[in-house]
């Protein structure tokens, strides 16, 4: 039995209404009335959660860092990485503000901290759960520390393979985070090739690792976190922006405000859709099924006190009459009234 993990005033997991978390990530190109604006869109959007990226540049990445494929197509070859990261950084006070106005608009503020300093500021700042980054699933240092602030984690798990998962969650496990992981399939790279989305791995490492688990999707547009959800992801997370022309690394890889609004309203609907997987007569089904189903009718006149053979009877509509499941109990049993050719049989139609 897999245990939901809290997550705030939500639970995450099996016969729980998915998770829904807008990534603003670095989205506001550094400008906090921008991640202000993030914030009310993805509330007005239905989201559950905002989250945003908290890192000191320094302590991220060396100067000479080159930036990732997907990073010089967006923001060009000219710097590196830490140039490119320094722009973006958002400080402790900025991400107070942020997490006080997702409190006034009730949407849950979420981050991900990248370096020791920023677990800590977001441990202050009694944050409902850690995001860990997918660059960071294979750093045992960082998850060491993150573990020992005792809060839940939502672990994405791109570039990994399913043994440096296991790896990731033994050590969060063994340093005090049992039942408090949720894990994210993902795939990284922007987009997301969709022959490279592989959803299947969310039902092998719910199997492996016995803990909910949700999907991250970099793939173009809704693409594939509709079907994450069909598939049984608890909780999802796509990449948000206020206008996907904006100059950045993660805009040309996210939803636009409308869109997100649309996917969230597609995952209700699946979910609506998934039903409770018991099989039975629907309510709109109910009108139809006498008309649309068929009957024993039979084939020419029968007397009453004759046999009635297997033969002797077809399946027409409506379905009023007999089921033709009967045909085997009514075959060689008397005909209690004369019955006319193109006669539906019913129950008072034989001796029983």
């Amino acid at each position: 039995m897999i245990k939901p993990v809290q997550i705030g005033d939500y639970l995450i997991g099996k016969d729980q209404p998915c998770f829904i978390i807008a990534e603003a990530g670095v989205n506001h190109n550094g400008d906090i009335n921008l991640a202000h604006k993030l914030i009310d869109s993805a509330s007005e959007a239905g989201a559950d959660a905002v989250k945003f990226q908290s890192f000191i540049s320094e302590d991220l990445v060396t100067l000479e860092a080159p930036k990732a494929g997907y990073q010089v197509k967006t923001t060009g070859e000219s710097g590196g990485q830490y140039a490119m990261l320094k722009a973006l950084e958002l400080s402790a006070k900025q991400q107070a503000e942020l997490k006080s106005h997702c409190e006034k608009v009730g949407i849950l503020y979420l981050c991900t901290p990248y370096e020791e300093k920023s677990i800590d500021m977001l441990d202050k700042l009694d944050v409902d759960a850690y995001k860990i980054a997918s660059t960071d699933t294979t750093n045992t240092l960082l998850l060491r520390y993150i573990a020992q602030k005792g809060r839940p984690v939502i672990l994405s798990t791109g570039m990994c393979s399913l043994g440096e998962v296991e790896t990731a969650m033994t050590t969060l496990c063994e340093n005090g985070l049992k039942d408090k992981i949720v894990i994210l399939q993902c795939t990284s790279e922007y987009p997301t090739p969709i022959n490279e989305v592989n959803l299947r791995v969310i039902q092998a490492m719910e199997y492996a690792f016995n803990c909910p688990v949700g999907f991250s999707d970099h793939t173009s547009g809704i693409g594939a976190t509709p079907w994450a959800v069909a598939l049984g992801a608890c909780i999802v997370e796509k990449h948000f922006t206020l206008d996907r022309c904006m100059k950045g690394p993660d805009h040309s890889a996210s939803l636009e405000p409308l869109e997100f609004k649309q996917l969230v309203q597609t995952i209700r609907n699946v979910e609506v859709a998934l039903g409770d997987g018991i099989k039975c007569l629907m309510a709109s089904e109910i009108n139809n099924k006498p008309k649309m189903q068929k009957s024993l009718v039979v084939k020419h006149d029968i007397k009453a006190g004759e046999i009635v053979r297997a033969e002797d009877l077809t399946c027409k509509r409506p379905g009023t009459g007999l089921s033709p499941t009967w045909v085997d109990m009514v075959a060689g049993k008397v005909a209690k009234t004369n019955l006319k050719s193109d006669e539906i049989l019913r129950i008072e139609s034989i001796v029983w």
